[in-house]
């Protein structure tokens, strides 16, 4: 694989940006989610036993156990945490140097401290994802900040390889699960004709997607097959078109997944981890810059001609084989293509028991590969000292990257069973070591299809008398019928979110709805603006509903019309059944429901701190309240890339000065010799012509003297003649 400065740079600015964005949104949500009056505060995740420091960050790794030695409450610790997380992160999106391995510690533990008090609104995969690509972020990053220098490190192939084995790890398990989860849809093909309705939180477009052919829904099924479990193999392809291509496969995928849901940063994220696939020369073509290499010759004909055989014979049976696999046909009758799965549950257990192993293989050999390739660079490096060096270095990352990549075999092995059963017990020790910290994690999205006859939605209803009754829209999440899907990502409204998950169960199986429906009553602004930043959007702002009562019902797209206009409404429902009866403010179902699950705070109203940080804490929170979070994170993306973006162009228009005042210097330095010589050419030249006229004289006295010998050895040989002459008379 070719040099990946420029990837890692990209992959660096990339994590920074997200994680921006991730701390923005959970910051405008604390109030409402964590707050002292929120659905699940968080002080109540933190016992103060009065235990040393210590043993209470090794019993929860968060560094809101701070928060009463600096004179806050668990609510302003954790807003104080968020804006320095944002903060920083902003900081990192804008400058270079603050993308250190340092200032990636620091985002990462800030994160995980906000994680291990998130309770139920925090535990998505995407969170897993991004602190455990994160700590990635601490090992490929450089020490900006102590060692003062950005140049590029022997070893730095070694930590950006770990990248691309987590987004393996992640691609693949995702790929698989929906697969061993048996989930009709999946194997029948047809769980994208239920999918752009039932997920969580569609866009616009996800209407449109849904109105196609249920070949072309089946289709896509097929291709998210193959992007997901067969193209993931090529990441460690030594030949680096391939490598490429299922680069672009992945960000296709993504890219359909964003314009059709909202599923906040983590497909960015994902497009993120795809960068590690990139190389400069790749990078330095979509710049359209020429790329210099240090080897002066070209690959021979002949190689290039076999590695373009081999990888058109990888895509070729890539397509043969999806063809047999999933026994694509020309269906003339109905103008598509027909598709079915043509294995079995147990032939695909076969293939996962035979490919696992095989898995860990690939990657250790990769690894392998990388490791040596990176301690040659090391041995090259010219002077003994910068050599010593390098080598330490690549022995202490090396052991860091064989170590992650040792201890994600455990939750990699966990999509089949006699696999995990068979890895080392050191590593599984290792594993349960670390797993508070989510350093690794199991991934697997979309295992089951839901909504299948119909998405469910809960609708919460208010009323002041008992007997008129409004409904209480949310912000995002699907309820009234004319109200178009919204845009929102990267933000995602965490609130929404579990609601979507609680309508798939009863309410039991979600303790945080009794909370919201006590926070409703009492009118606690803060949980009003998790379901709409403008309060007056609100049905009962100027007074909380007397009576509440939640519904849940059966949500489908409309149809487009038999002339193929548009319908006046986005979506239709029907009533299912009843999910939280009419409760009311000292009602016995509910106080009973709020002291079964330990929901009702009996510990008296607690003082605010007056410190200065808590007012400059509580001063950013009134100047960003009531302003929608995706407005918010979006416009901070658009001023940090706008500054980035003048920044590279500001720094191009330098890079091209420099040429051009080089250029001027030299003609400068040219006429001012010319100047300066102008005199004594002149004196150089007369005494050139002086020499030139003795070198004349002394030419023709030369040629004079050597005529007048002739002229005597002409004379000499008449002499002789004439002497011979009379000699042969005697």
């Amino acid at each position: 694989m070719g040099e990946v400065v420029l990837p890692r740079r990209m992959f660096l600015w990339c994590m920074a940006v997200i994680y921006l964005t991730a701390f923005v949104s959970l910051y405008v949500q604390i109030p409402g989610l964590y707050g002292n009056e929120g659905l699940l505060p968080a002080r109540w995740q933190l016992r103060y036993s009065g235990k040393p420091l210590v043993e209470q960050l090794l019993s929860s790794p968060t560094l809101l156990w701070l928060g009463p030695r600096l004179g806050l409450d668990t609510h302003t610790a954790m807003e104080l945490l968020c804006l320095i997380g944002a903060a920083l992160s902003l900081a990192a999106t804008l400058v270079e140097a603050f993308r250190d391995s340092v200032v990636f510690f620091c985002l990462w533990v800030l994160y995980l401290s906000m994680y291990e008090v998130g309770q139920v609104f925090l535990y998505f995969q995407w969170d897993n994802l991004l602190l455990e690509t994160g700590f990635l972020c601490i090992l490929v990053a450089p020490l900006t900040l102590i060692r003062g220098s950005r140049g590029v490190r022997e070893h730095d192939r070694v930590t950006f390889w770990l990248t691309r084995w987590l987004l393996f790890r992640l691609m693949f398990a995702s790929g698989v699960v929906k697969l061993t989860s048996r989930c009709p849809t999946w194997w029948g093909l047809t769980a994208l004709t239920y999918h752009y309705e039932t997920q969580c939180i569609p866009t616009p477009l996800a209407w449109f997607a849904h109105q196609l052919p249920v070949c072309w829904q089946k289709l896509s099924v097929v291709g998210a097959f193959v992007i997901e479990i067969a193209v993931p193999f090529l990441f460690f392809s030594p030949l680096r078109r391939l490598r490429l291509g299922a680069f672009y496969l992945q960000v296709l995928l993504q890219v359909f997944i964003i314009l059709s849901g909202n599923y906040n940063f983590f497909n960015l994220l994902t497009v993120t981890l795809c960068l590690s696939l990139l190389d400069d020369r790749h990078v330095y073509f979509w710049l359209r810059k020429a790329y210099k290499t240090d080897n002066g010759n070209d690959d021979s004909k002949l190689w290039s001609w076999l590695c373009y055989l081999l990888e058109l014979v990888v895509w070729a049976l890539l397509i043969v084989g999806t063809i047999i696999c999933f026994d694509l046909q020309l269906d003339t009758a109905k103008k598509g293509i027909s598709s079915r799965t043509a294995f079995t549950y147990h032939q695909f257990n076969l293939f996962l028991k035979t490919v696992t192993i095989p898995c860990i293989w690939i990657g250790v050999l990769s690894l392998t590969w990388e490791m040596v390739t990176s301690l040659f660079r090391c041995a090259c490096v010219s002077g003994f000292f910068k050599r010593f060096w390098g080598t330490v270095q690549w022995t202490v990352f090396a052991g860091a990257a064989a170590s992650m990549f040792a201890v994600s075999l455990v939750p990699f092995t966990f999509i089949e069973y006699d696999s995990n059963s068979r890895l080392w017990p050191g590593v599984r020790q290792a594993y349960e070591m670390v797993d508070r910290y989510q350093v690794v994690n199991s991934y697997g999205l979309f295992r089951r299809m839901t909504g299948v006859g119909g998405r469910p939605e809960v609708v919460i209803e208010g009323s002041s008398d008992g007997v008129t009754w409004t409904e209480i829209e949310f912000m995002y999440k699907p309820g009234n019928l004319s109200a178009p899907p919204p845009v929102l990502t990267p933000h995602q409204p965490r609130l929404d979110w579990q609601m979507w998950f609680a309508a798939l169960g009863p309410n039991t199986q979600s303790p945080w709805f009794t909370s919201l429906m006590y926070r409703l009553l009492q009118g606690k602004r803060d949980v009003v603006e998790l379901i709409q930043s403008d309060v007056s959007q609100y049905p009962f702002h100027q007074q909380p509903p007397a009576y509440l009562r939640a519904h849940r019902y059966r949500y489908w797209f409309t149809e487009s019309k038999a002339d193929g206009s548009f319908p006046e409404r986005w979506w239709r429902r029907v009533y299912d059944e009843e999910f939280y009866p009419i409760v009311h403010l000292g009602n016995s179902f509910l106080e009973g429901m709020l002291n079964q699950y330990g929901l009702k705070d009996k510990s008296p109203p607690r003082r605010l701190s007056n410190t200065t940080v808590a007012q400059a804490v509580r001063w950013v929170r009134s100047q960003v309240r009531g302003v929608p979070a995706h407005t918010l994170i979006w416009t901070l993306i658009a001023c940090s890339a706008t500054f980035c973006l003048l920044q590279g162009l500001r720094h191009k228009n330098k890079d091209a000065e420099k040429p051009s005042d080089a250029h001027k210097a030299t003609a400068t330095d040219r006429t001012e010799n010319a100047a300066d010589g102008s005199s004594s050419d002149h004196h150089e030249k007369s005494d050139e012509q002086q020499a030139d006229e003795e070198d004349d004289k002394e030419a023709d006295s030369e040629d004079e003297v050597e005529e007048e010998g002739e002229e005597e050895n002409e004379v000499d040989d008449d002499e002789e003649d004439e002497d011979e002459e009379r000699i042969e008379k005697r």
